[in-house]
């Protein structure tokens, strides 16, 4: 019964928080109109900025800000316990995430959809936006290179998701052909779309049981196969980055959005159907007290481990990189950048109580053993080391206990396996693509103010951007793992990016006048200090080895005092402007909706 009361007084605390402090943000402090003319209308180009229904919409916006984040970091960061893993995703993101979201989403439908780091020097200064942009491409680097390797491991994982991955892509080419070429029927082409998709998921699956090694790639040229994936990964994501969103991305979202709806809506009743049999409790510790040697101490590594559950850097990146370009309506902001980071934390709840609950149905370990209760639980979760050594370490919990879960709703073990697998790498290919696209952007905005037209050039600024993210995977070799060496600092990094953007986002609100700021500001100042806690933890933890494993290692040491040393500066700066900004001019929602204008600088 405690497994079920948790799952429904989270998911109740995420639909009261968004009718009241997300409408509070929406009406009291944004002021949201639905006269404002929004940057999708005035820039409408039907590549980058399109006005999109708010329905598929958050479908696309959804699927790119979740990824594998909200599996991944709850599945690793219940070690320290499920008491503060829940205390964090469910606080974290109602108070913090989904403001970092909605503010940085709103601030950039009235910056002309212009990414955070570009706005950052309108609301602080220019030095700043150049910090920002490094921030930011660096994180973005690492994103792209590492996706191509998550994607190519689950694709060894689970061979049964490679061919629904890829035949994802015409059923999305012709689901945005049918909608926005034949303005055909939404409700009917969702439909049909989502039946193909599970279609392919049940074809793949049968070709993995008859012919297990139909789509397993051989060595080509003594490169392993995760190095082949990744090229085409990469290949593949340069092409999507470039076609009109419509076409690709924004489709395929929406398409990958319902798996989830239909995967979370399985674990829902499937928590529900094993309560009722009296078998599904929670295993493991509320308060982790006999932690594994090798583990980070709670603070502040649990608020760096869980990020995209409850708040996430590579959001705002987002939320004002595709997003405000496709807002149809000003209103819709609190829908998409607040609403779907609650649903998110949502999925957080549910992977705790798949890793924490479900593990202990039955776990099976790598030799075949079949442990249950609190045993299996603590079998996983017995070194961080291996914990975070590998995909497959943190996948496997979650998987084989969601499996478990839905088991309880007649669903087979072995498809429920299936339709997990799928679902993992087809959010990581959300994540790739997002990922490339928004790259693109910051590459063309940071060259057009530098003067350098020509490499604004789409074209260019994607291959600049796929490129820059292969060197990075291939760093170390051909497997494409180039960017796990840097993969260590990455959660640092994002939430890094994450108290940034909250600094912009206060700047917004205190020029606007009055207390309003403090509402990112508090949380700016938290995720400050998360960051520059794990930063020089993670350096003086580093230093030492340099001596025996100098390759491994200088990288780590020299991105942690980089990110440390640019964060001060960009904190001060803030801290200046902040203390100088005069009293702002007042100005009514309407009064700036009258004018036309997107707000540049409101």
């Amino acid at each position: 019964m405690k497994t079920l009361l948790l799952m429904l007084v989270c998911g109740g605390g995420y639909i009261i928080a968004y009718y009241t402090y997300g409408r509070y943000l929406a009406r009291k402090i944004f002021k949201l109109s639905v006269n404002a003319v929004v940057p999708s209308r005035k820039f409408r180009d039907n590549i980058d900025y399109v006005p999109t229904r708010k329905s598929i919409l958050f479908g696309h916006h959804y699927t790119s800000i979740a990824g594998t984040g909200p599996i991944v970091g709850p599945a690793i960061g219940v070690i320290w316990g499920w008491l503060p893993a829940i205390l964090w995703v469910t606080f974290g993101s109602i108070l913090m995430g989904a403001v970092h979201d909605f503010g940085s989403l709103v601030v950039s439908l009235r910056n002309e959809g212009k990414s955070i780091s570009e706005i950052s020097s309108r609301y602080i200064n220019k030095r700043v936006r150049l910090i920002f942009f490094f921030v930011v491409f660096l994180t973005l680097l690492i994103v792209i290179a590492i996706f191509g390797l998550v994607i190519a491991l689950v694709f060894d994982q689970f061979p049964q998701s490679i061919l629904p991955v890829w035949l994802q892509i015409p059923i999305a080419i012709g689901l945005g052909w049918f909608i926005y070429k034949r303005n055909g029927n939404i409700f009917l082409s969702t439909l049909v779309s989502v039946i193909a998709l599970y279609a392919t998921i049940l074809l793949g699956g049968w070709l993995q049981t008859v012919k297990p090694d139909l789509l397993t790639i051989p060595n080509f040229a003594n490169m392993p196969a995760t190095g082949t994936w990744t090229i085409i990964l990469l290949i593949y994501a340069w092409i999507a980055s470039t076609l009109p969103v419509t076409m690709l991305l924004q489709p395929r979202d929406y398409i990958n959005a319902w798996q989830l709806f239909i995967a979370m809506g399985l674990l829902v009743f499937g928590v529900i159907a094993a309560t009722a049999k009296s078998s599904l409790e929670i295993v493991a510790p509320a308060v982790n007290t006999s932690l594994p040697a090798d583990t980070p101490s709670l603070w502040p590594f649990l608020f760096i481990t869980i990020a995209c559950g409850a708040i996430s850097g590579f959001h705002s990146l987002v939320a004002s990189g595709t997003s405000p370009k496709q807002l149809s309506n000003e209103r819709d902001a609190q829908f998409i950048g607040y609403g779907s980071m609650l649903l998110e934390g949502f999925l957080a709840v549910l992977v705790i109580i798949c890793v924490c609950a479900g593990v202990g149905l039955a776990f099976k370990t790598p030799d075949g053993t079949i442990l249950s209760g609190k045993a299996a639980w603590m079998y996983h979760y017995s070194s961080w080391g291996t914990l975070t050594g590998g995909l497959r370490a943190q996948l496997d919990a979650f998987i084989q206990g969601a499996s478990h879960i839905i088991a309880a709703i007649k669903i087979p073990q072995f498809i429920g396996s299936a339709l997990m697998g799928v679902f993992v790498a087809s959010f990581a290919g959300t994540t790739l693509d997002t990922a490339t696209r928004i790259q693109r952007y910051v590459i063309s905005e940071l060259a057009n103010d530098l003067g350098m037209k020509k490499l604004s050039n789409r074209w260019i600024a994607t291959t600049i951007a796929v490129l820059t993210a292969a060197g990075l995977a291939f760093a170390t070799g051909a497997n494409g793992a180039g960017a796990k060496m840097l993969r260590p600092m990455f959660g640092t990094a994002n939430q890094l990016l994450a108290a940034l953007a909250l600094l912009v986002v206060t700047m917004y609100l205190h020029k606007k006048g009055g207390w309003k700021f403090i509402l990112a500001g508090v949380p700016a100042l938290i995720m400050l200090a998360v960051t520059f806690s794990a930063l020089v933890i993670q350096i003086k933890q580093y230093i030492p080895l340099l001596d025996t494993q100098p390759k491994e290692y200088w990288p780590l040491v020299a991105l942690g005092i980089a990110l440390f040393g640019l964060a001060i500066w960009m904190t001060v700066e803030t801290v200046i402007v902040f203390i100088k900004t005069p009293a702002p001019r007042q100005e009514t929602a309407t009064a700036q909706a009258r004018s036309g204008q997107c707000r540049p600088v409101d």
